[in-house]
């Protein structure tokens, strides 16, 4: 079956760097979409990034030109790397798979676990 594995969030301070990670396998064939959201206390999960299987990239404005979603498929791994990290960035972090390139949940149907990541000012 498909299983999604995120790894890599943790504490960083505003302004600091994070890789996090997705090992991805169970796909019958590599016509899906990735992304990433956050799902932040008291707020609506959010889709930040996602890549098609052509490369493609969107991002949400809150990181835009800060954060970088890439997939290294000969690995079966999902990466985003987070820049310049806000306080606004602490949430946990989900990766997920779908058929439909967008940021709106409604397209993926596969999701990982989360990992956490927390940002001090």
């Amino acid at each position: 079956q498909v299983q999604l594995v995120e790894s890599g969030g943790g504490s960083e301070q505003a302004g600091g760097s994070l890789r996090l990670s997705c090992a991805f396998s169970g796909f019958t064939d590599n016509k899906y979409c990735m992304a990433w959201f956050r799902h932040a206390p008291g707020k609506l999960r959010e889709g930040i990034a996602a890549i098609d299987m052509d490369g493609n990239t969107a991002y949400a404005d809150s990181v835009k030109g800060r954060f970088i979603i890439s997939k290294a498929n000969a690995k079966n791994i999902l990466y985003l790397q987070m820049n310049s990290l806000k306080p606004e960035d602490d949430a946990t972090y989900y990766c997920a798979a779908g058929r439909v390139f967008s940021l709106e949940e409604w397209a993926y149907e596969y999701w990982g676990q989360g990992t956490q990541v927390t940002v001090s000012s």
